[in-house]
């Protein structure tokens, strides 16, 4: 029992850290970013730099930077509601004669993250044609504030959907119930990747929302991982994610208007 308890706090030590390592990085990175000069662009917003290439930077490059930052945000922004699952699935698992338990963990975490980057591979290219689109039609420009706003909006209104509900369950009750699971590599991987799928569908809307505020705006970003990781671990899952709903609704209509 006694290495049982020191087992789960360096868990919670190493997760921890690992969570506190990403949100500096995050934060430092949304300095930098900001630090970079926006384009102007009609209707009086500013593009921000994160869509397209710097002097003398290749396609590739540029996708491989965007990648390497969307994985350490959503470490960032995903861990705080991730680790209570994680800790579901250590005492679900039973590492008698098969894998170390915390290889396991790291497997599952590589799992989930695996989904995250296949997520924001699908991302990238469609902010790039989009800020080429908007550069090129200056009429699709001008609208870009208000279609902000719409989205938002929407985005809050999937916050009553049973959709929404139907995947935010499953992401809350995931390995709650489970058996003893086997400690093996290919079912802790199997384990994340469901993890990740379940988790980028219930958070598809949220998501779209710091998409369409700024990839690397902070108050965005904060907004987004208090909101996923509330409707995650509050008692009342379905009333917090309505009141979620509320308050991106309001902010939708406030863009709007």
């Amino acid at each position: 029992m006694i290495a049982s308890q020191s087992t789960e706090r360096t868990f919670f030590a190493a997760a921890a850290a690992l969570s506190a390592l990403c949100a500096v990085l995050t934060i430092v990175g949304c300095a930098s970013m900001s630090r970079m000069n926006a384009m102007p662009m009609p209707g009086g917003w500013t593009m921000s730099m994160t869509w397209m290439r710097m002097p003398g930077q290749t396609w590739g490059s540029a996708a491989t930077s965007f990648i390497v930052m969307w994985d350490v945000m959503m470490a960032a922004m995903m861990l705080p509601s991730l680790i209570p699952t994680l800790q579901r699935y250590r005492q679900a698992v039973n590492a008698t004669g098969g894998m170390p338990l915390e290889r396991l963990t790291v497997l599952v975490g590589m799992g989930y993250f695996f989904v995250w980057t296949l997520f924001g591979m699908l991302v990238f290219p469609l902010g790039v044609t989009l800020t080429a689109a908007e550069m090129q039609w200056p009429a699709l420009a001008r609208i870009v504030p208000m279609m902000a706003g719409v989205i938002v909006l929407m985005a809050g209104t999937l916050q009553f959907t049973p959709w929404k509900i139907r995947h935010l369950a499953r992401c809350r009750e995931a390995l709650r119930h489970a058996r003893m699971l086997p400690a093996q590599s290919s079912s802790a991987w199997r384990q994340g990747m469901c993890l990740g799928l379940h988790c980028c569908l219930s958070c598809t809307n949220l998501t779209a929302i710091q998409l369409v505020i700024g990839v690397m705006d902070l108050r965005a970003m904060v907004f987004v991982t208090l909101a996923i990781t509330a409707e995650r671990v509050a008692p009342a899952s379905k009333l917090v994610a309505q009141a979620i709903g509320v308050i991106a609704m309001g902010t939708g209509l406030f863009l709007i208007a």
